[in-house]
């Protein structure tokens, strides 16, 4: 087996987990909360059922990340990011980025203490806030899937 196929299996297999969970907590979670529980509960729970999936994002963001970088070096297509038309990559790694900073940096050393005061006092409004993050990072990653699938099979807009 080649190894750039099992880099491109680790690759998708990590970017369906990790942007599968980000849908299921954005369309399912979120939601189910919102609905069944009170402004002063919301946060609480949200961030005891997602701090779980959060080990797992941080793991498959690696992955993705790792086997991202592995195929650009190993089939010398760095030259990609100099091209419009392959605007996919650049959102791939920006996307990427953002999940990467928002996992590791953001939401452990000021995301977790900013909303935990911000949510004791004004709950739904955090919460609406939390909610259409999640929509926006959910978006950005339904437009660079279907950008790369289709980039990477010759498809381009420029």
């Amino acid at each position: 087996m080649s190894d750039l196929i099992l880099a491109r299996a680790l690759h998708v297999l990590a970017i369906v987990i990790w942007i599968g969970g980000v849908c299921m907590v954005t369309t399912v979670l979120l939601p189910t909360i919102r609905k069944n529980f009170s402004s002063s509960e919301r946060l609480s729970i949200f961030h005891r059922i997602e701090s779980r999936f959060a080990t797992q994002a941080r793991f498959t963001t690696l992955i993705a990340g790792l086997s991202g970088f592995y195929m650009v070096w190993r089939m010398q297509i760095w030259n990609r990011f100099e091209h419009i038309e392959f605007w996919w990559m650049h959102a791939m790694f920006l996307v990427w980025l953002i999940f990467t900073t928002m996992l590791f940096v953001i939401e452990p050393f000021i995301l977790n203490k900013k909303l935990g005061n911000s949510g004791q006092q004004q709950p739904d409004k955090v919460y609406v806030k939390v909610q259409r993050l999640h929509w926006f990072l959910l978006t950005i990653s339904f437009i660079t899937i279907i950008g790369a699938v289709m980039g990477s099979h010759g498809f381009a807009f420029f």
